[in-house]
């Protein structure tokens, strides 16, 4: 006699349980159920002529917004994310000229006095980043971000402005300009943030610097974004990403809270000349990374000779788990961005993200001269496949 089956156990999580009645199954189209509709909506696709690969995207998501509306979603819930959607539709298209141009993301308060010396600091470093070729994306607002946007220029920097019932319009250099975005939510805003940045720099500021600093380091040490240089940039002299770290140290590394090789993903420094300077330093070899699978392919401009790469083995043994370092050319997957670079491909222990960035300092210990040029990549915001009980729940038909 067969064991009973308990009807509310997860098969996702309990070994014992029932195998799911998808189990084997090929993943079903993301499509309406009504085949008279879904035909009419792939007439209307055909007709306005999408094509390729991109066309199934655009296919599931008008695919989703009639299911929105089927699904009795609210007004507001609409709203939300009709606004979304066009925001980011916007910020994509506004940015893609410049995809040829590495830029870095400058944060600080709205409210530092102009000539202080922490404006000037963040003044000076966004001409060193521009004398550099970089462009420069600030919040558009006053303060340290009106400093940046007055160092790198209006030509050379975009402005990603949120309305706010208070400050802040955007400052007197990037008012007017084609390169300012004007966005409803903060989500939307740091999205934009986070996709077109190469770098980011944090200088003193309030709640929202803070937000946008330990942001972008979750981001990183979970692996949801690829590893980028962060710097906390103060004055000359200043102690206020000093004494931050102090705290770091005393209430989180030492609990146990974050990892010791933590620290490495971020750089303190009061001098903003040395941030600009290892910014661009990051890029020197090293050009980009993409997931594919469980390995993670590493770009270079100039891929070391067989003694280096057996010797970086050796040294990030316990990072790649045993593993080696490889040699490789593109692999399908990656789409065929830089063709032209070789890679290196390794396994390696997704929690060692700081271990990982010091791997990168060493791929960038190469001779200045004669290294390859190579325009940046999109960067990869890292979808990890979803669980099979929760993909059947977001395919799920409704009744239409």
């Amino acid at each position: 006699m067969a064991p009973k089956m308990d009807p509310t156990a997860d098969p996702d999580k309990d070994p014992k349980a029932a195998p799911s009645a998808n189990a084997g199954r090929r993943r079903s189209r993301y499509q309406l159920r009504d085949p008279e509709l879904q035909a009419s909506l792939d007439a209307f696709l055909e007709e306005v002529g999408t094509e390729g690969p991109r066309a199934d995207y655009v296919r599931q998501l008008m695919v989703t917004a009639v299911r929105l509306w089927k699904d009795g979603a609210g007004g507001g819930d609409l709203r939300l994310l009709n606004n979304a959607l066009k925001e980011l539709r916007h910020a994509l298209r506004v940015f893609a000229p410049f995809a040829h141009a590495r830029k870095v993301a400058v944060f600080g308060s709205a409210r530092t006095e102009q000539g202080h010396p922490e404006w000037q600091a963040a003044h000076r470093f966004a001409e060193r980043m521009v004398e550099r070729g970089w462009m420069v994306i600030t919040g558009a607002g006053d303060g340290i971000m009106g400093a940046a946007q007055g160092g790198a220029g209006a030509e050379r920097s975009f402005g990603v402005n949120i309305r706010l019932p208070f400050e802040q319009s955007a400052n007197d250099v990037i008012a007017g300009d084609h390169k300012l975005i004007n966005f409803r939510y903060f989500f939307t805003r740091k999205v934009t943030f986070v996709k077109e940045s190469h770098a980011i720099a944090l200088f003193p500021g309030g709640f929202g610097t803070l937000d946008e600093g330990f942001e972008a380091l979750t981001l990183i040490q979970t692996g949801k974004s690829e590893i980028v240089p962060v710097f906390f940039v103060d004055a000359p002299g200043g102690t206020y990403w000093k004494d931050l770290e102090a705290w770091m140290d005393s209430h989180l590394r030492e609990r146990g809270l974050i990892s010791p090789d933590d620290r490495a993903l971020y750089r303190i420094t009061d001098d903003p000349e040395e941030a600009a300077r290892e910014i661009a330093r990051f890029y020197h070899n090293y050009h980009s990374s993409r997931w594919v699978g469980d390995e993670l392919v590493l770009r270079v401009r100039r891929a070391p000779d067989a003694e280096r790469l057996a010797s970086l083995s050796e040294e990030f043994r316990e990072l790649m788990d045993g593993d080696e370092l490889r040699l490789s050319g593109p692999l399908d997957p990656e789409a065929g961005e830089v063709p032209e670079l070789p890679r290196l491909v390794l396994r390696c222990d997704r929690r060692r993200v700081g271990t990982l960035r010091t791997l990168i300092d060493r791929l960038n210990d190469v001779p200045e001269n004669d290294l390859p040029g190579a325009r940046p990549s999109p960067h990869q915001i890292v979808a990890l496949e979803l669980p099979e009980r929760a993909r059947d729940e977001e395919q799920e038909e409704g009744d239409i």
